[in-house]
């Protein structure tokens, strides 16, 4: 974080404070609502295109974040501090400007099988 010292942050991130950035294989998992009040196409079956939703997420998590040091490569992160939540929260409002209204329902990203984040919009859930 550029608002703490390097001390504040060592002592905050541990062994994730390194000025040179660490890597991270994030994972992240969509759940896409399928609530009552949205329409199923009565041709496709289907709420929402599986080839659309796979462009999407192309577009707003891929194309952004894939091999990218977050915090010197991606915009979002100059002046927000790239911990999982924050991505969360990246890939929510991305998603949420290409997919229809309501389809959203959560976005679940893994840091680690033990760090995993889900965010539902305003309300942040660990697991």
């Amino acid at each position: 974080s550029k608002s703490l010292s390097d001390e504040e942050n060592l002592k905050l991130f541990g062994k994730c404070n390194n000025p040179n950035g660490h890597g991270h294989n994030y994972k992240a998992r969509l759940l896409i609502s399928l609530l009552f009040s949205l329409q199923i196409d009565p041709v496709s079956g289907m709420v929402i295109n599986l080839t659309d939703l796979k462009e999407y997420m192309q577009e707003a998590i891929m194309e952004p974040l894939d091999h990218k040091n977050l915090d010197k490569d991606v915009p979002y992160f100059a002046d927000i501090v790239s911990t999982t939540e924050n991505v969360a929260v990246f890939i929510w409002e991305n998603l949420k400007k290409l997919l229809p209204t309501g389809t959203l329902y959560k976005v679940k990203v893994y840091e680690t099988d033990q760090n995993i984040v889900v965010y539902k919009g305003e309300e942040t859930i660990l697991e």
